[in-house]
């Protein structure tokens, strides 16, 4: 009951002195600034009762996340995307981000491949590694978890690896990095996904060594899926980067 009755008095004051100060204030003014001190009047008694209004106590950063978006922040985590045809797709800001830093600090290549007067022809002059014995065991498919352009595990870095130590023994090598999605979300992010798998791939391979202007990138977004399922299995055969290889 003390602190109820000291809440009172400040209160009571701060009424005190806004009425005071009205004789130089308008009376809207006034009433407003009286209406104020009311809500904090009443949160205050909220308070003291337990109640917090939006607020609440947590044990866990899970517990940051609501499927009720009065009561946390959405937790998409655990969304289902099974159809083909959603348009959403939560972003990783922080891995891709990160990626289009390097990206934009990394040299690019002198030539473009195609070009009139370059050296270098269109990528239709490059070769799949898979129909080739020798390279098909250096240029091997790299792949990546859903809605990330991350290159993670061992298998994966060593298959990077695998290609740089081979293009820094054969300088005269140029390839072509495609990068590929599944088939959920909307062609444009996919796209643009797509390009930043392909120039993660380029980014670890200048890392090792390989000549920036050997290394070229492009992106097919979900246009060309090695898997026309409609599952986890599929998906993750579809999200990858390909090689493709000239020689001369």
């Amino acid at each position: 009951m003390k602190i109820i009755k000291i809440i009172l008095l400040i209160n009571i004051a701060m009424l005190s002195l806004t009425f005071t100060a009205g004789c130089r204030r308008n009376t809207g003014a006034v009433w407003d600034d009286t209406k104020t001190a009311g809500r904090h009047m009443n949160r205050g008694f909220r308070s003291l009762g337990g109640k917090h209004g939006s607020s609440r106590q947590i044990s866990s950063k899970d517990e940051f996340y609501s499927d009720d978006p009065q009561n946390g922040f959405a937790n998409n985590s655990s969304a289902n995307y099974s159809s083909a045809n959603s348009d959403y797709v939560p972003l990783s800001d922080d891995p891709n981000n990160q990626d289009l830093a390097m990206r934009d600090s990394t040299p690019q290549p002198r030539e473009t491949p195609g070009d009139p007067g370059s050296s270098i022809p269109g990528i239709d002059s490059f070769q799949d590694p898979s129909n080739n014995s020798k390279l098909s065991g250096i240029f091997r498919n790299v792949y990546f978890d859903y809605n990330s352009s991350l290159v993670k595990g061992r298998d994966s870095l060593q298959a990077v690896k695998n290609v740089a130590d081979y293009m820094q023994q054969n300088p005269n090598t140029y390839i072509f990095v495609e990068g590929h999605c599944d088939e959920r979300g909307p062609a444009a992010f996919n796209l643009a996904l797509g390009s930043n798998r392909s120039n993660t791939i380029r980014n670890l391979l200048i890392n090792e060594g390989v000549s920036p202007d050997n290394i070229f990138t492009i992106s097919y977004g979900k246009e060309r899926p090695v898997s026309l399922g409609h599952d986890e299995t599929s998906w993750g055969q579809n999200r990858r980067a390909e090689f493709k290889v000239y020689q001369r």
